[in-house]
């Protein structure tokens, strides 16, 4: 177990490093200015300098990415399930699914802004349940129809509800196309979160601190809080990778 762990995690971390000495190596003998591209070094200085800010704009971005992601995810998994069993409501959401996607982020969020206020929260998990709802509504549509016919009337055949053949057969099977749809959105939530910050609202979390401190070129600081960022994807992408592990582990 150790041995595969490490064959895992050690190959990626030593090329982080080696890409982290590069990075350093090419700023300091090209002379890069650091309104170009700061060395890894000046931006870590500047997580040394304003540690105490990042656990309080990570903690608000975060907890918008996670409220968007699963309102938006829920309501993708219900209108799946509908536009799986019933052609009418997969006719009529087909239409709305694809002007859903082409939905530009920087128009909607002044909207909603200007709609429930500079001071709510409200604005940002809006957009990112936007965001989420298309890639969870489209692999967990495909993968409902991925079930074989003849599993659902050989379960008819053993007079199982609806209920039942959802639950035991189509969802079950469907499992796989939906951690899918929410490995992907569960990135696009933390981007789209950080991005609606970037118009106006709260200052609070990340996409505020990096705008504001490219404003005042303090460029250092604002990959400090790229950084933070990146971590916090990173994490909610491996939370969903746990999250399948445990289901594919309890379906067998």
């Amino acid at each position: 177990m150790n041995s595969v762990l490490v064959r895992r995690v050690l190959p990626p971390v030593l090329l982080g490093v080696l890409a982290l000495i590069a990075w350093q190596l090419v700023v300091q003998l090209a002379g890069i200015q650091p309104y170009l591209l700061p060395s890894p070094l000046a931006i870590w200085t500047q997580v040394q300098l304003i540690g105490p800010l990042f656990v309080p704009a990570t903690v608000a971005t975060g907890t918008n990415a996670l409220v968007g992601l699963v309102i938006g995810a829920v309501v993708a998994i219900l209108f799946a399930l509908l536009a799986s069993r019933l052609p009418v409501v997969d006719e009529l959401i087909a239409p709305l699914v694809a002007a859903v996607a082409v939905v530009p982020i920087v128009a909607l969020a002044p909207i909603l802004g200007s709609m429930f206020g500079a001071t709510s929260e409200t604005p940002r998990r809006v957009i990112v349940a936007i965001v989420v709802f298309v890639p969870v509504f489209i692999n967990t549509v495909r993968g409902l129809r991925q079930v074989k016919p003849v599993h659902r009337d050989l379960m008819r055949a053993y007079a199982a509800s609806n209920w039942q053949i959802s639950r035991t057969v189509t969802i079950p099977g469907a499992l796989p196309y939906v951690f899918t749809g929410l490995n992907i959105a569960s990135s696009l939530a933390v981007i789209s979160a950080i991005v609606a910050e970037y118009f106006g609202g709260l200052q609070n979390g990340l996409g505020s601190r990096i705008t504001s401190a490219a404003a005042n070129s303090a460029y250092p600081r604002a990959w400090a809080y790229v950084f933070a960022a990146i971590l916090l994807g990173v994490v909610f992408y491996g939370v969903t990778l746990i999250l399948e592990r445990l289901a594919s582990r309890r379906r067998t």
